[in-house]
């Protein structure tokens, strides 16, 4: 039996971003969000009710600060004591693994979706994705980008403004562009 563009999709595979069923799950998410994002700032029990819809999976003590963006939320998963500012976008096309006590800087941008580099292919429509690990007891400073694929170990801080398009192994401080590893924690 074929694979759904779907199933490719969170397969490292070739796939059609304009297909129905995405379509479908990107817009049933953004009305999800256009109600997390306009909540007042005491309707802490809806923002809890949306992000837990959205989500994989979740666990307890998680703060996000509106506004907040994702692709589908439905490929995210994140352990206990998370806490994200505003303006995060996650692009979850594939896979995000948030361990626990991750904090997460605003403007924080991490994108599982890329387009292919082959000028040809990229005139087909046809996107890839590759998912993204992130540890337990990460701090990712403000307007930090974490690329396709990478992997950020535990205890690790990546610097504000880094751009991080390899894995980053643990306990260390890493920034800049490209992101590089300082030294040890």
């Amino acid at each position: 039996m074929a694979k759904t563009e779907r199933e490719k999709m969170l397969t490292c595979e070739l796939y059609r971003a304009a297909d129905p069923e995405l379509v479908a799950l990107r817009r049933l998410t953004q009305t999800q969000l256009y109600r997390f994002n306009h909540s007042r700032p005491e309707e802490i029990e809806v923002r809890e009710g949306v992000v837990r819809s959205l989500f994989h999976a979740i666990g307890p003590n998680v703060e996000i600060t509106p506004p907040f963006f994702c692709d589908y939320g439905g490929h995210i998963r994140a352990g206990k004591n998370l806490y994200i500012n505003a303006y995060c976008t996650i692009l979850d096309c594939n896979w995000v693994t948030l361990g626990d006590d991750v904090l997460i800087a605003p403007n924080v941008q991490i994108y599982t979706a890329y387009h292919p580099t082959d000028p040809a292919v990229r005139l087909t429509g046809l996107e890839l994705a590759a998912p993204i690990i992130i540890g337990s007891n990460v701090w990712i400073g403000g307007g930090a980008i974490v690329c396709p694929g990478v992997t950020i170990g535990d205890n690790t801080t990546i610097g504000a403004g880094s751009v991080v398009t390899k894995s980053i192994p643990a306990s260390v401080v890493a920034v800049g562009n490209p992101c590089k590893v300082v030294r040890s924690v």
